[in-house]
């Protein structure tokens, strides 16, 4: 093998193992991406991208049927709930994640399987978010319930990995744990299947856990990680800043 060979062959080979390669191809519908990439993009308003939504909506009625249309819808309700969250509008958004769980029940009757879980989960998340104190201690622990039936399906999926994760990453004191929630959400960059959506966070979410440790350097780097996918995301551009203040 002749050194230039040898060359192309690693070369090949460095990027098949590479996390960038792993995590290339989306797996979510391509009407359902510019939703989700506007939504995580944090340029437009809620209002802005409504219309977004309603448009995912009705290509996913067009292309889709049975469970894979509930699930469709599911993840419509959770992008645009998720939205209006972070425009400070709990009150509308908390329909949002509620009828989005619905529809994931509902796909999971008709379907079992990772992707079902993964969406009861992360509407259940959201709606323990914007409830009340009550309603997250009656139903939190049903979160990471949800992800360790999707895991039963597919122990590689990045999205359940990520809800159970952010207990430890997320959670007020006592109850988090910095380093075990860092290294959960480091995996799921390195080792698991996660679409864009979640790849963001999970790098979002190790920068600001180190961050949070006052690990400034740290938190800088994977911050800049979480940067390269959305470069315009306004929260974590604003603990990137936080980082370098220090």
């Amino acid at each position: 093998m002749t050194v230039k060979i040898r060359l192309t062959f690693f070369l090949l080979l460095f990027a098949l193992l590479s996390p960038a390669f792993l995590h290339a191809e989306e797996t979510i519908h391509e009407w359902l991406v510019p939703l989700m990439d506007a939504v995580f993009e944090s340029i437009l308003s809620a209002d802005e991208i409504e219309p977004l939504y309603h448009s995912a909506k009705a290509s996913s009625v067009e292309h889709l049927s049975g469970a894979a249309l509930d699930l469709a819808l599911s993840r419509c309700e959770y992008y645009m709930g998720m939205i209006l969250q972070l425009d400070n509008r709990n009150r509308e958004a908390a329909p949002h994640f509620t009828e989005g769980l619905k529809l994931a029940e509902k796909a999971l009757a008709a379907s079992p399987g990772a992707d079902a879980w993964v969406m009861m989960g992360a509407h259940l998340a959201e709606l323990c978010a914007v409830n009340s104190f009550s309603f997250t201690i009656a139903n939190g622990l049903n979160v990471e319930r949800y992800a360790k039936r999707a895991l039963e399906y597919d122990s590689l999926n990045g999205a359940a990995h990520y809800l159970i994760a952010s207990r430890w990453a997320y959670a007020p004191a006592p109850l988090h744990n910095y380093n075990r929630g860092i290294q959960m959400m480091k995996a799921i960059a390195m080792e698991y299947n996660a679409d864009k959506d979640y790849l963001f966070k999970a790098l979002f979410a190790v920068g600001y856990t180190y961050l949070r440790q006052r690990k400034h350097a740290d938190a800088r780097l994977w911050l800049e990680k979480a940067l390269e996918i959305y470069p315009t995301n306004k929260y974590a551009l604003k603990h990137l800043a936080n980082a370098n203040s220090r």
